[in-house]
């Protein structure tokens, strides 16, 4: 048994388990709650805690007591007093004002007035006298009528000079209030004095009735004191059952073997830094000596660490130190910090079995950890390289020092790889930038002896433990493998990135800082690692082919260059959208007359599905111009067009997909500078005017191309020469971080920061507003007005006589003369006879020839008619016919278009 000095055991133990003398002092204490009489007798006495909280709780109740019966007398006198003074003041103030009092003063025998008067006053109102008095202070009145006559005992100064007397005063029957008022006549003059008054016993009867309730209170609560008391010390005396000094040395008997069996060690150090007390587990832990109580700690043989903490006393929490060979988890704390003794209380636990499990515990939990950031933090985009990129920065450092991704050439493009074909080293990411390994982008054909090849052969890891006795390996090449080396990797795993059957490359992990090589359960997590990774870049790989095929079918599409045409100076941009295929077109079509058509679109949607539609939109649109149809007229048949797909397209079973477009379609003319516009839900374009003044158009909207149902609207206005009309998609103006509105309001700001700018210009502007990857497909197209001047613009009003057919050819001669043109004055002639005798014949005036030189020669003939001519093959018999195949041979291209007024057949001839 271990002891602190100087504390005697005063009993020697007795076995475990021996029953107790029968004298005992527990004894009475046991039992059915201690509710033996020796329970009750221990708190009474007052030799136990619970015996002196019984007596303080009953003086106190007692205390109480007393001072309430105090309070409550004082308070009753105090009470009294008032109640006797107000009685008396109403009583002799009221006798004094009554009516009567005065004249009684003056009458010859007052008394014989007043003491009636008094008396019955007296009896009415409970006071013991009421006495009236002259100036002199001889009675006139008194309950006693051998006092009247005799001198008032008391002060009447105040009163005779018209104030109020109160005194407390003890008489012959007691103590008592009386009070002397005066008695005045109506002009104020004092002619005698009234007093009255009341012993305090006749106003102070309640204080007797409540000091028996007060106490009988009092007594109630001592009672009740004494019962809560009483409870209070039963149960306290249950809780320690009655323990006496043998019981008291048997508990530390039983402490003192726990102390020692417990697997803890235990030390306190006393504030001298001496060893106080040392358990057998502390012994055999720090290896104690024998007598190691009472000697300095740091005499003890200890390492300086530990027994420096020990000796200082200060606070630790879970402490290692290693102790010879163990690990010794060391916790201390002081004793005096609530007034105990000075020095410390230290325990010491063994933690090297914990430690060593533990910290095989943490590595797996790392790997789980890793395996799940991988799972979340490995394709994050369906992108190859970022994939490989995501692996490699995954594995660093938490796995390896460096790590290394090559992938064929065939996977970074999308397409399945080819085995025997080169491998691009796509990703790496090391704990240092400078690693003499292949960068990123190096072409690598590794031999067939090196440990990438024989895992892209057969599909197995291949783990290196010393790079430096890989003959294999430093055959790739001798003068990296020697820099590698030198480098400090010295490990190496190899595993092939499988996805099913195919093998897309292998994921390389290196180490260099970490000295052991890689293990076999390394091996299964880079396995594991890579098997996640590989399944997120095949996935990467799909995409980019289906990406590519979509992008390449909407390149396709879109045009890839602008025709050749003299009414607008365009520039245009299209930005394909951050992910996915987008259905955006736009398109420059040249028309008769010199005019020029813009359009510009947007499918809903994205992928193959909307590039395919926005062809087949693209092409109905050349069709439906080369009919010169009005604006509105060809939304509307564009509208018809994609309804047509919906119904086509929609499944045998299932809800049908809309497809749905937006649409604006524009006609300028360079002749009369104006332009005529219609849109089907697509945005409004703008128009930089030539002064730089910004503004969008305010067009009517119209449904989206496939609701059908309304029709469009046409718009028609007239553009000054050298203005910009800048038609755009949804992408420029509208994603996800801000509305349409905003995007608006920065295409405005954009557009007045380019006064005067050419198209082209005016596209970059715009373009560097916008992030270099927009979330959705942007089209774009500027395009400046041009003017066709009247120095290139002829026109002549013809009779409706053939006779004037002469005189026309003879005015386009001429005019073809002063352009310098005469080499097309024969043919020009010809298919003007035609034209004018055509409408001549079959037309209705008024009939009108133009001529307009742009980049070709241009001959229109109009009239009023809607019937148009077409060209058929004449037999040999016929009469006519021939006309219009001739201009046909003659003409690079000829038409028929339609105006609200009639319809124009125009013809036109290339420039020598």
């Amino acid at each position: 048994m271990v002891r602190l000095p100087g504390r005697p055991v005063t009993r020697p133990p007795r076995p475990f388990g021996h029953p107790r003398a029968p004298h005992s002092p527990s004894r009475d204490a046991r039992g059915a709650g201690g509710s033996r009489p020796g329970v009750l007798r221990s708190a009474v006495t007052g030799r136990s805690v619970a015996g002196q909280v019984f007596l303080l709780q009953v003086v106190i109740v007692l205390l109480l007591v007393v001072a309430a019966v105090v309070a409550q007398v004082l308070q009753v006198r105090h009470d009294s007093d008032v109640e006797a003074t107000n009685r008396s003041l109403a009583v002799a103030e009221t006798f004094a004002n009554a009516p009567g009092t005065v004249a009684a003063l003056r009458s010859p025998d007052p008394t014989a007035v007043l003491q009636p008067r008094a008396e019955a006053a007296r009896e009415a109102t409970g006071v013991d006298f009421v006495v009236v008095m002259n100036t002199d202070g001889i009675r006139y009145t008194h309950p006693k009528p051998d006092r009247i006559g005799k001198k008032f005992v008391g002060t009447l100064a105040p009163a005779l000079a018209g104030g109020t007397v109160t005194e407390h005063i003890t008489g012959t029957i007691g103590p008592l209030v009386q009070v002397v008022v005066p008695v005045k006549d109506p002009g104020g003059k004092v002619v005698g004095l009234v007093s009255a008054g009341i012993t305090t016993a006749r106003v102070g009867g309640a204080a007797d009735r409540q000091l028996p309730l007060l106490l009988a209170a009092a007594a109630a609560a001592l009672a009740l004191a004494t019962a809560g008391t009483a409870l209070v010390s039963r149960r306290l005396l249950r809780q320690t059952h009655g323990l006496g000094p043998y019981e008291m040395t048997r508990m530390y008997e039983h402490h003192d073997a726990v102390l020692h069996a417990v697997r803890e060690g235990v030390l306190i150090v006393g504030g001298d830094g001496r060893l106080l007390l040392a358990n057998d587990e502390a012994h055999r832990l720090l290896d104690l000596p024998a007598d190691a109580e009472r000697r300095h700690v740091l005499e003890l043989g200890l390492d300086d660490e530990t027994a420096g903490l020990l000796a200082s006393g200060r606070v630790a929490t879970d402490e290692v130190h290693l102790v010879k060979d163990r690990l010794l988890a060391i916790n201390q704390r002081p004793t005096d910090l609530r007034g105990g003794p000075p020095g410390s209380v230290t325990t010491l636990r063994d933690s090297t079995e914990l430690r060593a499990l533990s910290g095989r515990a943490e590595v797996a939990r790392e790997r789980l950890n890793m395996l799940y950031d991988a799972g979340v933090g490995i394709g994050t985009s369906l992108d190859v390289t970022r994939t490989a990129q995501e692996l490699a920065e995954l594995a660093v450092p938490r796995f390896a020092d460096f790590a290394t991704v090559d992938l064929f050439d065939a996977v970074l493009s999308g397409e399945e790889p080819r085995p025997g074909t080169a491998l691009r080293r796509a990703a790496c990411a090391g704990v240092r930038k400078d690693a003499p390994l292949y960068p990123i982008g190096e072409r690598i054909r590794f031999v067939a002896t090196s440990p990438q090849a024989r895992a892209l052969t057969t599909g197995q890891s291949v783990v290196v433990e010393r790079l430096r006795d890989e003959p294999g390996w430093r055959a790739q090449d001798l003068e990296r493998t020697d820099q590698v080396l030198a480098y400090g990797i010295h490990s190496l795993i190899t595993v092939p990135l499988r996805a099913g059957s195919l093998v897309l490359g292998v994921a390389n992990f290196w180490r260099a800082e970490k000295p052991q090589p890689f293990d076999t359960e390394e091996l299964a997590l880079a396995e594991e690692l890579v098997a996640r990774a590989a399944v997120s870049i095949d996935n990467a790989r799909r995409y980019t082919r289906e990406h590519s095929m979509a992008v390449t079918l909407q390149r396709s599409l879109l045009p890839r260059s602008l025709p050749e045409q003299g009414a607008l100076e365009i520039a245009y941009r299209y930005l394909p959208a951050q992910a996915g295929v987008g259905g955006d077109w736009f398109d420059v079509l040249p028309l008769s007359g010199a005019r020029v058509a813009l359009v510009v679109g947007d499918v809903v949607g994205h992928g193959l599905h909307a590039a395919a539609t926005m062809g087949r939109l693209r092409t109905a649109v050349h069709n439906f111009s080369s009919l010169d149809l009005p604006p509105d007229e060809l939304l509307g048949l564009l509208d018809e067009l994609v309804g047509r797909i919906d119904q086509d397209e929609t499944p045998a079973t299932g809800a049908a997909v809309v497809t749905g477009a937006t649409c604006l379609y524009a006609i300028y003319d360079p002749v009369t500078r104006r332009c005529t516009m219609a849109r089907a839900g697509h945005p409004p374009p703008a128009l930089v005017r030539p002064d730089g003044e910004v503004e969008f158009l305010d067009l009517p909207a119209g449904p989206p191309l496939g609701l059908g149902g309304l029709p469009f609207e046409t718009a028609e206005l007239e553009l000054p020469e050298d203005s910009r009309l800048v038609l755009y998609t949804d992408g420029l103006v509208e994603d996800r971080v801000r509305d349409i509105d905003e995007g608006l309001g920065l295409l405005r700001d954009a557009l007045r920061r380019t006064p005067g700018a050419s198209p082209e210009d005016t596209c970059r502007t715009v373009l560097d507003r916008l992030p270099a990857r927009p979330s959705d497909d942007v089209a774009l197209i500027v395009a400046r007005t041009r003017v066709l001047g009247d120095d290139r613009v002829a026109q002549w009003q013809v009779p409706t006589d053939p006779a004037a057919v002469s005189e026309v050819r003879a005015s386009v001669t001429r005019r073809l003369a002063d352009w310098g043109l005469e080499e097309l004055a024969f043919t020009t002639e010809l298919i003007l006879s035609e034209l004018v005798t055509n409408a001549i014949r079959y037309g209705r005036g008024p009939i009108e020839v133009r001529l307009l030189r742009d980049r070709t020669l241009i001959c229109e003939v109009s009239d009023s008619s809607t019937t148009s001519p077409h060209l058929r093959y004449a037999a040999s018999t016929d009469e006519g016919g021939r006309g219009l195949f001739l201009v046909a041979q003659l003409a690079e291209r000829w038409g028929t278009r339609y105006t609200p007024h009639g319809k124009v057949i125009w013809a036109e001839q290339p420039l020598p």
